[in-house]
């Protein structure tokens, strides 16, 4: 009887999809690659590993294609195709397309910097830590569970504190890596008792199930469910660097590497977004009316302070072009929330979803290429002022005129086209939803942007103060300028590529 009653129950071992894991999965095992070689390698010989990275990322991200054809899903519960921990959807691969694509831009920023660092990094450690974390980066948005969630929250984002700190003797940097890595726990803490409140109240940590069972909890647990998603919305809010959980970012920006820096503006922020609109959309698309208003004044916020903090950098003397960088990335982190709290007043949350995605990839390719330049820049000029800009028409007019281009785009002017597309996009979903307070505030910070933007940009033409300094392009930031220009350039000619790319059957 017993028998019949063990061939009679459905097996739990299950067949993994390995093409639908293979991004993250490669990434991950180019890291352990880069790891062990750096063991065997000789010090004359360790910039090999710099260019397996960069393959590595490059194959990852090649990867992708095969995954066009149709969803994927693995992991899944036994008898239920929709309560799945691993999903390949096309919002999954949009994300993953954005992080594999920032992490081999700063992969190529990195191969430079590693190479001209005044205070020697460990090049094995550093591609490790790297990989490592955008290995975590590139699972987080196919994560439909919240452990899955969660430890690739911190498997993207434990190698970034270590990154960030990796200067040996750098004052700064120990002082950045400290600050990030306190708050980044607290929040995580935070999260974590939010997901512990939300598990106890539904049972299950699967977000297609939390999404269903959160709307009949019992009366008595009714305060300890919206605690808890109070809480896992405040741990992620951390990670987009929205207000009030901004204070780490300038410090940390000026105290990082700079390719490091680049790939927390992007890569970092694109991990925290895809967490927030899986635990809002997809989790807790009932508790809209609480987290769609929260999201609207976080959004308000962020984009009020992170421009007036770049337009108070202009009254500090010479202030660091990495500084209003990381204020100018606060704000634009407000934008990219728009439309996530457009979603909850929306009758189609996908396609406001998509405005955030396409504001996210045009946002990665302009930023990235405008940290390029600030490499290039850095590599002569220690500080990095923005005053170290003025001239370099003169000197270096290709790399002048691709950094005003980046920061129009930023700017939302012609000819960035690709800009003013993204941030027309998400003031259209912000009306659409009825939220025109929201679409005032970010007309008006817009403008206050301008500001600051065109005032860099007026500053790359004038005359040079003294004898110019021509500066040297390494082939590898080359490639990063010549990457992020071109797309820049091909997306403001067709922009409507963007949307149609983020927007197109996300979930």
């Amino acid at each position: 009887m017993s028998a019949l009653a063990q061939t009679a129950a459905p097996s739990v071992v299950q067949s993994v999809d390995w093409l639908a894991v293979a991004p993250p999965t490669l990434t991950a095992v180019i890291a352990l690659v880069v790891l062990v070689a750096d063991l065997f390698l000789p010090q004359a010989r360790k910039p090999l590993l710099g260019w397996l990275s960069v393959a590595g990322l490059a194959a990852a991200a090649l990867l992708l294609l095969p995954l066009l054809d149709g969803d994927r899903a693995t992991f899944c519960q036994t008898g239920l195709p929709d309560a799945c921990s691993y999903t390949a959807d096309r919002f999954t691969l949009v994300i993953q397309f954005l992080v594999l694509g920032g992490a081999l831009l700063t992969a190529l920023l990195s191969v430079t910097a590693l190479k001209d660092a005044r205070r020697a990094l460990p090049e094995g450690e550093f591609w490790f830590l790297l990989l490592a974390s955008a290995a975590g980066a590139a699972l987080l948005p196919a994560a439909r569970d919240l452990a899955t969630l969660v430890v690739a929250l911190e498997v993207a984002s434990l190698p970034a504190f270590a990154l960030v700190g990796l200067r040996n003797g750098d004052r700064r940097s120990s002082d950045a890596a400290l600050k990030f890595f306190l708050s980044s726990v607290t929040a995580t803490a935070v999260t974590l008792l939010g997901v512990s409140f939300v598990y106890a109240t539904t049972g299950t940590l699967y977000l297609t199930q939390i999404a269903e069972r959160i709307q009949h909890v019992d009366g008595q647990f009714h305060t300890l469910a919206q605690t808890g998603v109070v809480l896992t919305l405040v741990g992620f809010a951390f990670k987009t660097a929205a207000v009030p959980f901004h204070f780490w970012v300038p410090d940390t920006y000026v105290g990082a590497p700079l390719p490091i820096a680049a790939y927390l503006s992007v890569v970092g922020k694109a991990v925290g977004f895809t967490g927030l609109i899986l635990v809002t959309v997809v989790a807790f698309p009932s508790y809209s009316g609480a987290w769609g208003p929260a999201m609207a004044v976080l959004a308000a916020l962020t984009m009020t302070v992170g421009n007036v903090g770049a337009l108070r950098q202009q009254a500090t003397r010479a202030y660091s072009a990495v500084r209003l960088l990381a204020w100018s990335s606060v704000g634009q982190a407000g934008y990219l929330l728009v439309p996530i709290a457009a979603a909850g007043y929306s009758g189609d949350p996908q396609k406001s979803i998509g405005s955030t995605v396409a504001y996210a990839l045009m946002y990665a390719a302009v930023n990235i290429g405008a940290f390029a330049v600030a490499a290039l820049v850095g590599r002569t000029r220690e500080r990095n002022r923005v005053s170290d800009y003025r001239g370099l028409y003169a000197t270096n007019p290709l790399t002048a005129l691709l950094l005003a281009f980046f920061l129009l785009c930023l700017a939302g002017l012609p000819p960035g086209v690709i800009g003013l597309f993204a941030k027309v996009t998400v003031f259209s979903a912000a009306v659409d939803a009825g939220l025109g307070w929201l679409a005032v505030v970010m007309a008006v910070n817009v403008v206050i942007a301008l500001y600051y933007y065109l005032q860099w940009t007026a500053l790359l033409f004038r005359a040079p103060d003294g004898e110019p300094v021509r500066h040297r392009v390494p082939a590898p930031l080359t490639a990063a300028l010549v990457l992020t220009g071109v797309l820049g350039v091909a997306l403001s000619g067709a922009p409507q590529l963007v949307l149609r790319f983020a927007g197109t059957g996300l979930f």
